[in-house]
């Protein structure tokens, strides 16, 4: 899901993330966090209501946050729609906002670990996947968008003699970001930087469990010399702040990445609304294909086994259904079930931890009931399946690999989000593909197969918007991420990107 960053696999030596266990902790007890909104260039406390950051490492409150309600957005948006009406950022030239996105990116260095520090606190994951991973792709995705703004082109199609026609591409206007937890940076980063390099104005609603990291990176893009009101963070959760930017007549886009469910709220809030454009990253089922005549079986395995338990399983993309041909099913299961069984589930602030925290204790009971009715429903349970005591009042949970599921087990439809792998097999390729596509999803898929020609059909075949062969979660900022079916629409990273926050205006010049 985050970008060229996945391929450190989480644990490059880097000076900072390297640090002792002991040195992030006391980082952590020194660390001043933001809890206020930032709006107009500005710090701004709302109403005065506050809701508690808790940390799912150690149940610790980390902060009581200004909540967002309609009030808040009602600003927000007002800065937002200042600054792009009449403000000077969609008016500067397309290479002095890349400018400033370049600064952007060069603070977001300068900060790294504080950054990385707030997301691993707040969010749970091991520090050196928050620094080495989650950082460098926020980094690397400002650093594109800057590049990338003086790089477009509009177009003069041909037309007759007495004519001039000319296609240009103008920002939409303000575009509202939501953004969930499980990527809390990187996430918004792909909906913020291609909008600001658009000309478009920002409002970013973090979700509830993650605001801290997105109010500081609002910070930094306002010293970054972002004029007042080109980006407005609010803190608050869905039903209220983002149904709020959800049904505002004065925004433009809305840009969403969560769950399914949510997303059909955002569509409806359009509809309620002034018809906003909503482009939505959703949910996934993702399968990952092993064929007999996979290149490297070990590796395979043990890429099934990183990809499920990276993130803690929190994540859209995770390859949560391992399909796997019956007459290599044991091998490859076994090689994935020793990996959940030596995998190091620890404090997100030690180095050495391989697997944090769940982002709470909602996410350890949701989990733990998919692995109890799974149970129960006939799979078999070949590794965790249970809470982890690690930090006192923590929230963890064992990484965990079922096999004997069958297609219509709620293991095998249901996203479970967290560390839980679904084995299933199959005795054809064209069972191979109908099992990958059974699913309300399809946001992406793995394949593994030494066969060029079978890799370019099945690509084809598989309803996803990545398809990766031998190899997961691979890839970078310069290609695009989206879904297919109930998995979204549109498409995150990349030069397509930049589509979502622009408008095609035709102008016809009679000569």
């Amino acid at each position: 899901m985050p970008d060229d960053a996945l391929a450190t696999r989480a644990h490059a030596p880097t000076s900072e993330a390297t640090s002792s266990h002991q040195d992030w902790m006391s980082r952590a007890e020194a660390l001043a966090l933001p809890t206020r909104h930032r709006i107009a260039g500005a710090d701004a406390d709302g109403s005065g209501s506050t809701f508690a950051v808790v940390s799912p490492r150690d149940g610790r409150t980390l902060a009581l946050v200004a909540d967002a309600g309609e009030k808040e957005v009602d600003l927000a948006v007002a800065a937002a729609r200042r600054a792009f009406d009449t403000g000077p950022w969609p008016r500067l030239s397309p290479a002095d906002r890349g400018r400033t996105l370049l600064r952007i990116a060069a603070l977001i260095e300068e900060h790294r670990s504080t950054l990385a520090l707030t997301v691993t606190l707040e969010n749970g994951k091991p520090i050196t996947e928050s620094y080495a991973v989650e950082l460098r792709a926020l980094a690397n995705t400002f650093r594109w968008y800057g590049q990338l703004a003086d790089k477009l082109t509009d177009t003069a199609p041909h037309t007759d003699p007495t004519a001039l026609a000319l296609v240009t591409r103008e920002p939409s206007g303000v575009v509202g970001a939501v953004v969930p937890w499980n990527f809390p940076l990187t996430l918004a980063a792909w909906k913020m930087a291609p909008a600001l390099a658009a000309g478009c104005t920002v409002v970013l609603k973090p979700s509830e469990l993650t605001p801290l990291s997105a109010l500081l990176l609002g910070r930094i893009a306002d010293e970054a010399g972002l004029p007042p009101g080109a980006l407005n963070v609010v803190a608050g959760d869905g039903p209220t702040a983002g149904r709020a930017l959800g049904r505002h007549p004065d925004v433009d886009v809305l840009a969403f990445t969560g769950s399914t469910a949510v997303g059909r709220h955002f569509l409806h809030y359009a509809a309620d609304s002034n018809l906003k454009r909503v482009w939505l990253e959703l949910g996934g089922k993702s399968p990952n294909i092993i064929l007999p005549d996979a290149p490297d079986l070990a590796a395979a395995a043990a890429t099934a086994a990183w990809g499920i338990f990276f993130n803690q399983g929190e994540m859209c993309t995770a390859p949560s259904r391992l399909l796997v041909h019956e007459s290599v099913a044991e091998e490859v299961t076994a090689a994935v079930v020793e990996r959940a069984g030596t995998l190091r589930v620890g404090d997100p602030l030690d180095p050495a931890t391989e697997m944090g925290a769940l982002a709470g204790a909602a996410r350890v009971d949701s989990v733990e009931e998919h692995v109890r009715r799974g149970a129960e429903g006939g799979a078999r349970l070949r590794a965790g399946g249970v809470r982890r005591e690690v930090v006192p009042g923590g929230s963890y949970f064992a990484p965990t690999v079922f096999d004997r599921v069958t297609p219509d087990m709620p293991l095998a439809r249901e996203e479970i989000f967290g560390p839980v792998l679904s084995v299933l097999t199959f005795a054809s390729l064209d069972e191979a593909v109908a099992l990958a596509n059974d699913t309300e999803y399809g946001l992406a898929a793995g394949l593994w197969t030494s066969d060029l020609s079978t890799a370019h059909t099945v690509a084809r075949r598989l309803r996803a918007g990545t398809v990766w062969v031998n190899c997961y979660e691979e890839g970078d900022v310069t290609v695009p991420f989206g879904g297919y079916k109930q998995s979204g629409n549109g498409r995150d990273k990349s030069v397509h990107a930049m589509e979502k926050y622009t408008e095609l205006k035709t102008t016809w010049i009679q000569l």
